[in-house]
């Protein structure tokens, strides 16, 4: 039995369907308000609770050999950012305590390459460079770098078994909320997004991510990073990409980091007065500052690990989201 918290989202959606084809039995940790889409279909045990309520916590792990935590809010602008934190870091050390006290035999967490430290001129970073907390720029980032913390803590002090993995950006088909990254394909293909900044990211299809995740189970070492990414792309690239693949012309407008500032402001003001997240952020504008490359060179080394080229990600998150009217 595999326990996964966070399996009706993007990333543990793809989990657990990667964990059903190799074989294994899923229980989903799923909080009672969550959209089931992405699981309603699948053979999986569906347990009810919430990282911050230790008693379902409990209940979740009985009988469970291996967890998967991939539950996380991936958010750049809440009203409070605080909840943010006390969800990431809160909740990974409440799942890693149950994890020790049920007798888990391995864990593999779910970080994010937001821990590792952007280089200079676009070279790609890897596991040797992890990020400060105090130089983490806003609440997600802030909240993942503490949590690979507490998680390395619990390796060193208590024998915690677990295994860390860092995704990069995670796109392709299942992306519900959808993430910041889904929202960008969503606005570029609807022609919403008429100029762009400079910048760059590292994109992988989502289920190269959960493969990676299975491998880290069966391969990897306890304590040990590993960089799940897949191609370096600039975003002016990708956004000619999705521009080719429904028919548009791609934005050829440039626009300087710098002014979008006000206009992000702006949006964040709005956002506190509706709740809605913005899709122009001032922490999406800071991290923009820094092209966030990644290589995956010690995942290929140690667990096999590959991933397929990004457009036919970009192509199966635009189906995705077309099907289901999210692309009018």
């Amino acid at each position: 039995m595999v326990l996964i918290t966070g399996a009706s989202g993007f990333v543990g959606a793809a989990v657990a369907r990667c964990l059903i084809h190799a074989g294994y039995s899923v229980r989903a940790l799923v909080r009672p308000t969550s959209p089931r889409g992405n699981v309603a279909d699948l053979p999986i045990e569906i347990a009810e609770g919430d990282l911050l309520d230790a008693p379902s916590l409990q209940r979740a792990m009985q009988k469970v050999r291996y967890v998967f935590h991939v539950a996380a809010d991936y958010r750049l602008w809440a009203r409070e950012p605080d909840a943010i934190v006390r969800a990431n870091v809160e909740g990974t050390r409440a799942v890693m305590q149950a994890a020790l006290r049920a007798g888990v035999e391995r864990i593999v967490h779910t970080s994010s390459v937001a821990t590792l430290k952007p280089l200079p001129d676009g070279q790609p970073s890897d596991e040797t460079h992890p990020l400060e907390p105090e130089a983490a720029v806003g609440a997600y980032k802030y909240s993942k770098v503490l949590a690979e913390r507490a998680v390395e803590t619990m390796v060193e002090r208590q024998s915690l078994p677990a295994v860390i993995v860092n995704p990069s950006t995670p796109i392709g088909a299942g992306d519900i909320r959808p993430t910041p990254t889904g929202r960008l394909i969503v606005e570029a293909a609807a022609g919403r997004m008429p100029a762009y900044i400079e910048t760059g990211l590292n994109f992988v299809h989502v289920d190269d991510v959960a493969a990676g995740q299975l491998a880290a189970l069966q391969r990897g070492r306890i304590g040990e990073r590993y960089v799940l990414g897949g191609q370096n792309v600039l975003l002016r690239d990708m956004l000619v990409d999705i521009a080719r693949q429904v028919g548009r012309r791609p934005p050829k407008v440039r626009l300087p980091r710098r002014l979008m500032f006000p206009l992000a402001y702006g949006a964040e003001a709005v956002a506190y007065i509706t709740g809605r997240e913005p899709f122009l952020t001032t922490t999406g504008l800071r991290l923009a500052k820094d092209r966030m490359f990644f290589s995956s060179a010690k995942a290929e080394r140690e667990l096999d690990y590959r991933a397929r080229p990004y457009a036919e990600a970009v192509a199966e998150a635009i189906g995705w989201f077309r099907a289901r009217a999210y692309l009018r």
